[in-house]
């Protein structure tokens, strides 16, 4: 009983890092988005480079949260941890990756055939359909990516303050959320790509 005071109160600690995350993560990130270094009088040139690498980062943190689900399965805790800490290192690399992308370049747009393409109305028609998919991949996926981050906060203060039957029960939440999250990344990276300027 004493045991289970002590990681109530040491989770409370946390509790307001976590809300302060929660909130200022996606504040900051939408208030980035929206600005343009060039705009700024930086002359800079767009990362085109980053997009393939951001897309690999979240397909490596679907395989590490798998891999790191397993490993806890099989009783092998602190590689569980690693991996865990890992995979929260991992979206910390993309968000930064991705905030840099799209204060150096525009946004692309999805069916955008504003290159030398002719299209027959076929074709086009395709496009079309293929946009409401990929729309609504893409806004799933920004959704779930502001949900989890108290998600996973909480589930990972609930794991370093030995809370762990509140963490393995939050855990079950947390985990395919996240996962989706990581593997629509890599879908729609994969649907935007042949959009991308030259």
């Amino acid at each position: 009983m004493e045991n289970i005071m002590n990681s109530n109160e040491a989770e409370k600690k946390y509790n307001k890092w976590i809300v302060l995350l929660s909130v200022a993560i996606p504040v900051v990130v939408a208030l980035l988005f929206g600005v343009k270094l060039k705009d700024l009088g930086y002359d800079v040139e767009p990362l085109t480079f980053l997009p393939p690498i951001y897309a690999g980062i979240n397909a490596l943190t679907a395989v590490v949260l798998v891999v790191a689900v397993m490993a806890v399965r099989k009783g092998k805790q602190k590689l569980h941890e690693n991996l865990m800490k890992f995979a929260i290192s991992l979206s910390v690399l993309f968000l930064g990756m991705y905030v840099a992308y799209h204060m150096t370049a525009d946004s692309t747009k999805f069916g955008d055939t504003n290159h030398d393409m002719v299209l027959s109305a076929a074709e086009e028609a395709a496009i079309g359909a293929m946009r409401y998919v990929y729309l609504f991949i893409l806004l799933t996926h920004i959704a779930l990516s502001v949900v989890i981050i108290p998600f996973v906060l909480i589930t990972y203060v609930r794991a370093i303050t030995n809370s762990f039957e509140r963490h393995k029960k939050l855990a079950r939440i947390t985990y395919p959320m996240w996962l989706y999250v990581a593997v629509t990344g890599v879908i729609v990276y994969l649907m935007i790509s042949p959009y991308y300027a030259n």
